[in-house]
């Protein structure tokens, strides 16, 4: 996931808004020449510590905001960039999410994501469909089959460029958009 995230973290430009900041992760990966601000949006308080941390270590100015990205409460057309890495297999409401980063973009603004969700093989599915009804209980309420891109692009998203892999790992777990 490291490798994903070296791959999509550094394109983000000026005000950035990364919702599910989480521990922080994606701090190491920004391009600190091209982004001014990061508003951090985690709602989980021992992750937001771990954020913090993280945080001191980079010459990055880093605003927390204890919300989910349902609640983004910035102005419309406001960021240069969302950054969502891994994120949207934990949202409640993904449709409201979205439609809150949607808000939040300037209008030549970019949304960056980086996710893992249904596969495109009819055996990978089958297995993502048997195993996500208890997965989540075990992983913060991870959902392995969400149709990412058709979420994406059902919140008025479009797509200039996006590539789908399996990472390495149980590909039930692991296919990237």
């Amino acid at each position: 996931m490291s490798k994903q995230r070296a791959k999509i973290v550094p394109r983000a430009r000026g005000e950035v808004v990364e919702v599910g900041i989480g521990s922080g992760l994606n701090l190491p990966f920004y391009d600190l020449s091209q982004v001014t601000k990061v508003w951090g949006l985690e709602p989980s308080a021992e992750l937001r510590v771990k954020a913090r941390a993280g945080a001191g270590e980079v010459a990055l100015a880093v605003e927390f905001i204890d919300l989910p990205g349902e609640d983004i409460p910035l102005a419309d057309h406001s960021v240069d960039t969302v950054l969502i890495t891994y994120t949207l297999c934990t949202t409640p409401d993904v449709a409201q999410a979205l439609a809150q980063m949607r808000r939040v973009l300037k209008p030549d603004a970019e949304l960056l994501f980086c996710e893992h969700g249904r596969a495109p093989d009819e055996g990978v599915r089958r297995w993502q469909d048997r195993i996500d009804p208890f997965w989540g209980k075990f992983t913060g309420g991870c959902h392995l089959n969400r149709p990412i891109d058709e979420m994406i692009a059902a919140a008025g998203f479009r797509f200039e460029t996006m590539e789908t892999m399996y990472i390495p790992g149980p590909r039930a777990m692991n296919f990237n958009y």
